[in-house]
């Protein structure tokens, strides 16, 4: 939990008091590796916040291909913010790509602390420009580089997670066949 409320504190101020409200809210859950912590057609109702693993956002396409989106680790909120606001079903899959801990905010959680805690609205506001600035800055670079490159900038970017991720994975994530990824692999080192 210390985790999440230093990460908190660092888009806001917060007493012990609204502290102490935010840990009486939250409840630690687990989802094992290979399962789904979310699926696609069902309305989120919660927000996680990741302690420990890295879970995979990934779809399907219109041929039934497996794509993943990104990757998301430690200290990382988790969820489908359109679909939660809106309260419309998901089109995207949250898979624990590692044995995963993480701290649930239930939305009905999430709306008491709004009302009750007057700086709330504006660290949330803050945390969700920083995960969609941060979305965007995963996304858009991979398009316009070859295979190498967007290999060679996730390995920047993302050094802890390279060797937690499944290559089978990676190579969705990197919009290439796993065979291609490994001759990348190979021609690196």
């Amino acid at each position: 939990m210390e985790q999440l409320i230093n990460y908190l504190l660092h888009f806001g101020h917060l007493n012990q008091q609204q502290i102490e409200m935010i840990t009486s809210k939250a409840v630690i859950k687990t989802t094992p590796k290979d399962e789904y912590y979310h699926e696609a057609g069902r309305i989120p109702r919660e927000i996680i916040f990741l302690l420990d693993g890295i879970m995979r956002v990934c779809y399907y396409n219109n041929k039934g291909d497996e794509i993943t989106k990104y990757f998301l680790d430690e200290n990382n909120f988790i969820a489908d913010i359109n679909s939660y606001n809106q309260g419309i079903p998901s089109t995207e899959y949250i898979q624990a790509i590692t044995d995963c801990e993480y701290v649930v905010l239930s939305k009905t959680a999430m709306e008491e602390l709004s009302m009750t805690i007057i700086s709330w609205d504006a660290i949330i506001a803050k945390i969700t420009a920083k995960g969609l600035a941060e979305k965007v800055n995963r996304i858009s670079p991979m398009m316009a580089e070859d295979a190498t490159e967007r290999y060679l900038m996730f390995l920047r970017n993302f050094p802890t997670m390279a060797n937690r991720i499944p290559l089978s994975y990676l190579a969705s994530y990197l919009g290439i066949t796993q065979s291609s990824l490994s001759r990348i692999r190979r021609n690196i080192r």
